[in-house]
């Protein structure tokens, strides 16, 4: 099957429509569903479109993870569960140095990455610099670097914050 380009809202459109009926427990599975439909598409654009749709991954009755459209947090706490379900996708490592902190992520993930630790409000990151696969983040701390990388790598294990 040959794959076909589809505006912004119609992809939005199918990727809702799989998760409706179909049970996906990660965005690979979603790739590989949208896939076999003809729509290839990256990580980022994935994770972009979860979030605008506003899919999130909840424990169905079984125990297993799947996502579920139409089902989000409000205000701060929608943020920082944001952040950490961005954590638990996409960040792929964490190095600190001083006041900075390095982070990987796919390609393509960097500045939606950087967006939703912006969005968070942490109160000991000054601000993101975000490229293609990485994020460089400043921490207002001295030497802060670390206590923000040790955060992030921590919601990507799955804790949340105290």
């Amino acid at each position: 099957m040959s794959e076909r380009p589809l505006s912004r809202s119609a992809r939005q459109a199918l990727v809702q429509q799989v998760l409706e009926s179909t049970p996906v427990a990660s965005q690979t599975e979603l790739a590989d569903l949208l896939a076999e439909r003809g729509i290839s598409v990256s990580q980022g654009t994935i994770s972009k479109d979860l979030v605008e749709i506003r899919a999130v991954r909840r424990r169905g009755p079984d125990g297993s993870l799947r996502y579920v459209v139409g089902e989000e947090p409000t205000g701060d706490q929608a943020s920082l569960e944001k952040l950490i379900k961005l954590c638990q996708e996409v960040l792929l490592d964490a190095q600190a140095s001083a006041n900075l902190v390095v982070t990987r992520t796919p390609p393509g993930a960097a500045q939606y990455f950087a967006s939703a630790i912006d969005k968070a409000a942490m109160d000991d990151v000054l601000g993101t610099i975000a490229g293609d696969d990485t994020v460089l983040i400043i921490s207002s701390d001295a030497d802060g670097g670390a206590s923000v990388a040790d955060q992030l790598l921590s919601f990507a294990a799955g804790q949340r914050p105290a």
